[in-house]
């Protein structure tokens, strides 16, 4: 299936509701290294900005991205930054993409970025800003502390698998 052409008359309501997992419909794959396979070959894209407070902390992101078989993207400050390879940067001026998957953490949505990865099958953003552009493009939104989030989503997945 495709996406329908974004169409700025179509008008929709939020619906909140509590997340369920089903583990039948989560396939895990397990990498050796996050960064092994190109960024524009893969599946599962689990990608950090500005809401990471350093450069290590792509590890707590690299611990998703390895368990759902992906590889970890990046916005392009941190690039710039020294935080990591350019060869992870999604953007206009890094990497265009369209994953399976594409898990947005602390990355607020500049127009660069989103011309990157716009075309991703499923988008599931994660930031504290609950106005932040990245929500109008996401088809999830989960408006929260990444260092919160993103390891009991982890720690969720594993236990479902871990049976």
């Amino acid at each position: 299936m495709q996406k329908k052409a974004r169409d700025p008359n179509r008008s929709g309501e939020i619906v909140k509701k509590d997340a369920e997992f089903v583990p039948s419909l989560l396939t895990i794959k397990k990498k050796e290294k996050w960064g092994e396979i190109n960024i524009a070959e893969a599946d599962v894209i689990v990608s950090g900005g500005r809401g990471l407070k350093k450069a290590e902390d792509f590890g707590i992101l690299a611990g998703l991205a390895e368990l759902l078989g992906g590889v970890v993207g990046s916005s392009r400050p941190l690039v710039d930054d020294g935080w990591i390879g350019k060869e992870h940067q999604v953007g206009f001026s890094g990497n265009t993409v369209k994953p399976k998957l594409y898990v947005v953490c602390g990355i607020s949505g500049s127009p660069q970025h989103l011309a990157g990865m716009r075309d991703s099958d499923l988008i599931v953003a994660i930031n504290t800003d609950p106005s932040a552009p990245i929500f109008k493009l996401a088809d999830y939104g989960i408006v929260g502390d990444l260092y919160e989030v993103v390891p009991k989503l982890t720690n969720e997945i594993k236990g479902r698998h871990s049976g």
